[in-house]
């Protein structure tokens, strides 16, 4: 039987086992998949030695993507334009590092949620990790438009000169942000997490879908966007699911369908 895992800290928390669980059961997969509690100074040898006990792959939650990323020895396009793997296998005894999350993304916006990406405009609001990571997806699908905003504006320019090359992205001061509305706002900043709100102008989500990048709670952004006359509101459940499935045809060849499990998962936490 191969071994997988999710190595993060905290894990607790983590889905991963589950998903990954259900998705074996589908495609009639025998497998074993953990979670691991990595220190935080110790990821590289945490990793190291779930794959010297025989481990095949493993899934890389927070905060450790970007050491896994450097703990790679190949990396798709994706973990490269994103800076970060979120899903490693091993082949040959080479690590190679992938990233699923934006992919996981624009599967949840596409196929769970029926929205059309191409010539829409799209308001992202962080510059961090998370929203690196799903730039490059998201501008593959053709969108009108995406514009970065930050608290601090040095940062969401910088990042969005390093992804002109794919498509219109600008940058600018999450203080700039016009009481206009856009197609599409996904919250990428970590407010939700700390039960924050951000300070956005009224209008801006008016018949908008406004996408939560947390999942597992009603979120103060989602709160206020449908308040402020958002069309349909979602949190990320449905990326964490979809991702998982792209990080399962990674190491399988196999892609297992996600509507059922996803089901599941909102059944049974809220």
């Amino acid at each position: 039987m191969k071994s997988f895992a999710v190595i993060g800290n905290p894990i607790s928390h983590s889905l991963s086992p589950v998903i990954h669980n259900a998705f074996s059961r589908k495609c009639n997969i025998e497998l074993s998949y953990e979670k691991i509690l990595s220190p935080i100074d110790e990821f590289e040898f945490t990793a190291s030695k779930f794959i010297g006990d025989g481990g095949v792959g493993f899934n890389v939650t927070v905060p450790f993507k970007i050491e896994a990323f450097d703990f790679s020895q190949e990396l798709t396009s994706n973990a490269i334009a994103a800076g970060a793997v979120n899903t490693i296998k091993i082949k040959n005894n080479v690590v190679i590092g992938e990233n699923t999350d934006g992919y996981g993304l624009v599967n949840d916006l596409v196929k769970n949620l029926g929205e059309t990406i191409s010539g829409k405009e799209i308001l992202i609001i962080g510059a961090g990790g998370a929203t690196q990571g799903i730039l490059k997806p998201l501008l593959d699908q053709s969108p009108e438009k995406i514009l970065l905003a930050n608290r601090t504006s040095e940062k969401s320019v910088k990042l969005a000169s390093e992804f002109l090359k794919y498509g219109k992205v600008c940058g600018f001061g999450i203080h700039q942000i016009k009481s206009k509305p856009v197609d599409i706002v996904i919250n990428a900043t970590s407010a939700s997490i700390d039960g924050a709100m951000l300070d956005l102008p009224a209008g801006l989500c008016e018949g908008a879908l406004c996408y939560d990048l947390m999942y597992g709670v009603h979120t103060p952004f989602m709160k206020w966007s449908l308040e402020n006359s958002a069309r349909e509101v979602s949190d990320g459940l449905g990326m964490l699911v979809e991702q998982a499935a792209l990080s399962f045809n990674f190491w399988h060849g196999i892609s297992p369908k996600t509507d059922s499990v996803l089901s599941l998962i909102r059944e049974t936490n809220g």
